[in-house]
């Protein structure tokens, strides 16, 4: 088989205007990749015949699949598959079986098909039908010149998911495709930033089988390793070194791979030690309560928390003292210490972790700006203490509020870890 790459095009201006998130070149991307199709490039282009010509011609020196999504209803703006016949000088011929597909299609729903659902049955001569067994639009298969092949689809995703398994996958794995796959791990750091990992693993990025690639996140960074094989075994087998290798130079900054959150990570060891974590909160308003919840199973070491937002409520529910209040402030070390020590005492945890901060926009002084955030953190022996960040006034009310939470995380995922070493 000749060498080939694939290129997704998504077509439709909601796209480009973000009325619509493209989830469909994500899926398209995975897809891809399980069938072990090489994929270099995607593409958004907007409703228009003359872009999307360009677009096309631009694609046929560099891809040999052609993957569309999108622009193939009824109406005018839908344009894909008048634009890629006229790019080919190829005439459109209208398809009775598509006509009497959508015909009964209208009819299950008591409706008469309209006159502008015709052209949907127009593809280009010597296309086959990629047929689309829910919706009216079907999409084609058609190789317009050798080593070229293009796949179209509608934009609605569910569509799209279900025309590709059942016609689009046995068609590629008919052409030889689907005897080998990219496999890829995801490992997850928290606590190094991305251009002091990429330094210290620098000597990986060179590999070609597997590859190593850093990625950026707000709270984490993530090393993707991808590697092409027969099996997913196989695969894994050829990750596995490379993992440990990173893993041993990364140390207490990797916290996990693939699907494992901070928060799942520390439910992980909360669960193992037999022990229980209760919160207080009041910059992040729940914010690290909820992470603790999206996890499955988390009753089992998460008592609950107190969201402590007034200074009355800090006294009167978590026990902070009046004084300290008066003295140091609510974002302060004591209160931070306080507050944690307080929601251990009232809901009975072995762990307590607080949060107390200044998310801004307002409220920030040349003493305490926005984005000074102090951490509280009573162990099951009693002791308490506390850190204080900084995570920068530049950031968003989100982003410091997020980033709070990631923190709170990781400081217990170490202690945890500490714990158990």
């Amino acid at each position: 088989m000749a060498k080939i790459s694939s290129e997704i095009i998504c077509v439709g201006t909601e796209l480009l205007l973000g009325d619509i998130v493209n989830t469909n070149a994500n899926y398209l991307a995975l897809e891809l990749a399980s069938l072990g199709i090489p994929h270099y490039y995607q593409t958004v282009v907007g409703d228009n015949i003359e872009r999307l010509k360009e677009v096309i011609d631009i694609a046929i020196k560099r891809s040999s699949i052609l993957i569309f999504t999108g622009g193939l209803g009824p109406t005018p703006d839908d344009l894909t598959t008048e634009t890629i016949a006229e790019f080919f000088n190829t005439p459109l011929v209208e398809q009775p079986d598509i006509i009497a597909d959508i015909e009964a299609k209208f009819a299950s729903r008591g409706r008469v098909m309209t006159a502008s659902n015709r052209k949907q049955a127009l593809i280009p001569q010597g296309a086959e039908i990629l047929w689309n067994s829910t919706g009216t639009a079907p999409g084609i298969i058609w190789q317009p010149r050798p080593n070229l092949t293009i796949l179209t689809f509608p934009g609605v995703p569910s569509e799209m998911h279900r025309m590709w398994r059942e016609t689009a996958v046995p068609y590629l794995e008919n052409q030889g495709w689907g005897k080998s796959i990219i496999y890829s791990q995801m490992l997850r750091f928290r606590g190094i930033g991305e251009s002091d990992l990429a330094e210290k693993v620098n000597h990986l990025f060179a590999l070609t089988n597997p590859t190593v690639a850093p990625y950026a996140s707000l709270g984490e960074v993530r090393l993707r390793i991808s590697a092409k094989a027969a099996t997913e075994q196989e695969a894994i087998a050829l990750i596995n070194p490379v993992a440990k290798e990173i893993k041993e130079i990364a140390g207490l900054d990797y916290f996990g791979s693939d699907e494992q959150t901070l928060a799942s990570v520390v439910g992980e060891l909360l669960k193992n030690n037999g022990e229980t974590l209760a919160v207080a909160e009041s910059c992040t308003g729940g914010g690290l309560g909820a992470m603790l919840t999206e996890v499955p199973g988390s009753s089992a070491y998460f008592l609950g928390g107190a969201i402590a937002y007034s200074n009355q409520v800090k006294m009167s529910l978590l026990g902070v003292k009046q004084a300290s209040l008066e003295e140091f402030g609510a974002v302060s070390d004591t209160v931070a210490q306080e507050m944690a020590f307080g929601v251990k005492q009232k809901l009975g945890s072995d762990w307590g972790i607080s949060i107390t901060g200044l998310a801004g926009p307002d409220g920030g002084t040349d003493l305490k700006p926005i984005g000074l955030v102090y951490l509280g953190l009573a162990t099951p022996e009693g002791h308490v203490s506390s850190y204080k960040y900084y995570l920068g006034k530049e950031r968003n009310r989100s982003q410091i509020q997020h980033l709070s939470a990631c923190n709170a995380l990781d400081l217990l995922r170490r202690k945890l870890n500490k714990t158990k070493i």
